[in-house]
């Protein structure tokens, strides 16, 4: 029961709340306390909790979806190893812990984990059904992800990073749709949006989104702060790093089909992952001159 509850809880996707932290990366040049890194490490613990309990709460409303996937039949509510109520108990439990804990770090903080909350709610019960909207609804849940780390520690973070984190989910959320839409037979069956895209729709989606994402993050890098009027050009160092890394992940979304899951992408690709930390080293000793 332990283990299906933790399978559940789907940690491999955890990594996405990570970018709670950027907030603090982005202004680590402001010289943050030891406190603050536990407050945001306490929000992405507190997110791990909520966005886990959402996926038990979506795998209870698929479930008999789940249990015609070639791939889903296997998760543990829909394969029958955690009973359906025993999961809506537990989702109950954790979404009441998790904002407890989240108003305990501050209101806005709060605020920003309930529209999580609502936002994913809303996904698993209409948003997902909709053709557009669906990757829309997953961006969105990216940039409050960010919002939400800069809020805990009271700190403001560039508009441009905002506009970057949202053509980036959205990048991630059409090659998502693209695998699925390649690998399941009648995908439409499982995913009702599925019937209304096409592969060449979803290229040129991913096309004009990679080069936005692109464009708009070497314009935050040069581009003085609207909120500081502060610049960091030393910042132009990591473009490397972000061309790089849209790259490869459009390389193995062509050659492999690899986007159906990205959190497995960054773990499991090690190109993608020694990549990423190059960047994180890097924008940090960019910020820090």
């Amino acid at each position: 029961m332990l283990t299906a509850l933790i399978l559940s809880l789907r940690p491999k996707q955890w990594t996405k709340n990570a970018l709670v932290f950027a907030g603090y990366l982005f202004t680590i040049q402001q010289g943050h306390s030891s406190a603050e890194l536990l407050q945001v490490a306490a929000a992405f613990g507190i997110f791990c909790g909520v966005s886990g309990a959402t996926y038990m709460i979506n795998d209870v409303v698929d479930v008999e979806a789940d249990r015609k996937h070639p791939r889903k039949c296997k998760r543990p509510i829909a394969s029958g190893a955690l009973p359906v109520p025993t999961a809506i108990v537990l989702s109950a439990l954790m979404l009441g812990a998790g904002l407890y804990g989240a108003f305990s770090l501050g209101l806005l903080f709060f605020i920003s984990t309930a529209a999580y909350l609502l936002l994913s709610l809303s996904y698993s019960a209409v948003l997902k059904h909709v053709v557009i909207v669906d990757v829309l609804s997953i961006a969105a849940g990216f940039v409050i992800r960010a919002v939400a780390g800069a809020v805990v520690i009271n700190v403001k973070i560039s508009p441009w990073l905002l506009l970057c984190t949202t053509l980036l989910a959205l990048f991630l959320g059409l090659a998502k749709r693209r695998n699925e839409l390649l690998t399941l037979e009648d995908g439409h069956k499982h995913r009702r949006t599925l019937g209304e895209y096409s592969a060449p729709m979803l290229d040129q989606m991913l096309s004009v989104s990679a080069s936005a994402t692109l464009m708009a993050y070497c314009l935050y890098t040069f581009t003085p702060n609207p909120l500081t009027g502060q610049s960091h050009t030393a910042m132009m160092a990591t473009i490397p790093f972000v061309v790089y890394g849209l790259f490869r992940y459009l390389f193995l979304i062509q050659s492999k089909n690899a986007g159906g899951s990205p959190e497995l992408v960054l773990l499991e690709d090690k190109p993608m992952l020694l990549n990423m930390l190059l960047y994180i080293v890097a924008a940090a000793v960019a910020l820090k001159l």
